[in-house]
């Protein structure tokens, strides 16, 4: 088993449930969803001309479309290494759930780490029944893709992008289609003022979270 990976480093969680907690953050390549607003479009194809040695995607300094197959205990073995100190690791992406993440998240379990997953909920969840599950619902997307109704089950976190009104709309109709009652969190997009606003105001209304993106504010990565 081995996975195509893009970067990983060690930061601050900056989103949801998990803001302000040390994380290892693993990032998957490839992505078909198509967001038009995506801050990580050089991770959508999985092209072979930029696939490089396994070294090359730790610690990277900046964006790049390159990847590199990581094998599944190697990968585990760098992850709750000495050259990390955080226990909380969020494999992200690109789309983190075109793959088996079972494995993955079952032998980080193993060894002590909270694992979290950040979906667009556009596929199957798989992976440790321990894992936190993020669903960062795109909806209408250029990918044409709709939400898979397992990953919304399975979510224990909607965090929604919103620039409208009718993105909390959306959201209210997604969330009637599941007896999940997961934690919810608006995030506005862009950090746009009446975005951020419009999140406020719903969040103290609804009892809900509001998700700022406090890494984009404090510019780390």
């Amino acid at each position: 088993m081995q996975y195509p990976v893009n970067e990983i480093f060690e930061t601050i969680q900056g989103e949801g449930h998990f803001t302000g907690v040390a994380a290892i953050f693993l990032r998957l390549q490839g992505c078909p969803v198509g967001c038009s607003w995506c801050d990580t479009k050089h991770t959508w194809e999985l092209a072979e001309a930029e696939q490089v040695a396994p070294e090359q995607v730790v610690a990277v300094a900046q964006d790049k479309p390159h990847w590199a197959y990581w094998p599944l205990t190697a990968l585990v073995d760098l992850l709750t290494g000495p050259q990390y100190h955080a226990k909380h690791v969020v494999i992200t992406g690109g789309e983190p759930c075109l793959y088996n993440l079972t494995p993955l998240t079952h032998l980080l379990a193993e060894r002590g780490v909270q694992c979290q997953i950040e979906t667009s909920g556009c596929y199957d969840v798989r992976c440790d029944d321990t894992t936190w599950v993020t669903v960062s619902p795109k909806i209408g997307m250029k990918g044409g893709m709709s939400i898979a109704q397992q990953a919304l089950d399975r979510a224990n976190e909607v965090k929604h992008p919103v620039a409208k009104q009718s993105h909390i709309d959306d959201l209210d109709a997604l969330l009637a289609q599941s007896s999940n009652r997961p934690s919810v969190a608006l995030q506005p997009i862009s950090q746009q003022a009446r975005a951020t606003q419009l999140c406020i105001a719903t969040c103290i209304e609804r009892n809900w979270r509001l998700s700022v993106q406090m890494h984009k504010y404090l510019n780390i990565d």
